[in-house]
């Protein structure tokens, strides 16, 4: 690879406006490509950070890049990465690498049959907190870890197409915190049992799915894990995972800008300022990830987060989601 690595990055969503600052400004990058399905749109994010605007993907494709960042709705995640993979590309892919099993294993095989690199996006592997967690865990600081707690809390509904189109709440939230348990521990997820309740409005009923779930997951040493998601936490956009050990606890997640208030005389302050949303609450962890997947591309560095990480995650969330609907624990289907 050129000492300058030019990387194309497809879409300009949210996300993709958020990923084309950090690319811009990463060590080792000369150049990014950006490409949207609205190319005004793909034109004015590169506007704003410096990137370059392509009118398509195919010219993207054709533009002499390095590497490719995908950032485009799920539908499109397969498609894309077989077609890095066909043309020998590097690939970052947001999560979920297809919205299903059988996508995320074809994704997997084309990237495995061109050997080429492959990165899925779960960011919280490279947030200060988590990492500073897993280093305490790993070390045996806390001794055998018993209790594993986890809250993904988003501080408002997405929109109604939004819903539509992302899964439900296990596979769009709640899957980081299976990827998470399995990175922190070691261990593997052997079955869950999972409830939902969509007693917050219409909208997610007719989305068919649920605006506040939880799953109690065992592990394979038979450490416990819950696992909360909702939609609808008006307080701000929470994210913590506890690991209580049988010395001691540690809390990733917890700092001044948590939207929690103590309900301790004295102690009753709310945040001035909780985290809006995971682009705030996560931006040093997404501009690290891509930071990574550079000096992966570039063979300086291995890759820190290969895409099979996402099909043993989504495991874990048909799983989840079976048991919610069927009302019974299910238990993990095993295998690489």
């Amino acid at each position: 690879m050129r000492a300058g690595t030019r990387v194309g990055l497809l879409g300009a969503g949210r996300i993709g406006a958020r990923h084309a600052a950090a690319l811009t400004g990463t060590a080792g990058v000369a150049e990014v490509v950006v490409a949207d399905a609205d190319p005004d749109r793909a034109a004015a994010v590169a506007r704003e950070t410096g990137a370059r605007a392509a009118r398509t993907v195919d010219e993207v494709f054709t533009a002499g890049v390095d590497a490719v960042v995908v950032a485009t709705p799920t539908a499109t995640h397969a498609g894309l990465v077989g077609r890095a993979a066909r043309a020998g590309l590097p690939a970052f892919c947001e999560k979920p690498l297809a919205p299903d099993l059988a996508g995320t294993e074809a994704a997997l095989r084309a990237a495995e049959a061109a050997g080429t690199l492959l990165q899925i996006g779960f960011q919280r592997r490279f947030d200060a907190g988590f990492r500073a967690a897993r280093r305490a865990l790993r070390s045996g600081a806390l001794g055998r870890v018993h209790t594993i707690r986890c809250v993904t809390s988003d501080a408002a509904p997405p929109d109604a197409g939004f819903l539509a189109r992302s899964g439900g709440l296990i596979h769009d939230c709640m899957i980081h915190d299976f990827d998470a348990v399995r990175w922190l521990t070691g261990r593997e997820v052997v079955e869950v049992y999972a409830r939902g309740s969509d007693a917050g409005g219409p909208l997610y009923r007719e989305a068919g799915d649920v605006d506040t779930a939880c799953a109690l997951l065992t592990l394979d040493d038979g450490t416990l894990v819950t696992v909360t998601a909702t939609r609808c936490n008006g307080a701000g956009y929470d994210v913590r995972t506890e690991l209580s050990g049988e010395r001691d606890q540690w809390v990733a997640g917890l700092d001044a800008r948590t939207p929690v208030t103590s309900a301790e005389p004295g102690l009753g302050t709310p945040p001035e300022r909780p985290w809006a949303d995971c682009l705030e609450r996560f931006a040093d962890a997404y501009r690290a990830e891509l930071a990574a997947f550079v000096r992966a591309a570039r063979g300086e560095a291995p890759n820190p987060c290969p895409g099979v990480e996402g099909l043993h995650a989504l495991r874990i969330a048909v799983a989840c989601e079976t048991s919610r609907r069927e009302g019974r624990p299910v238990r993990v289907r095993a295998g690489t």
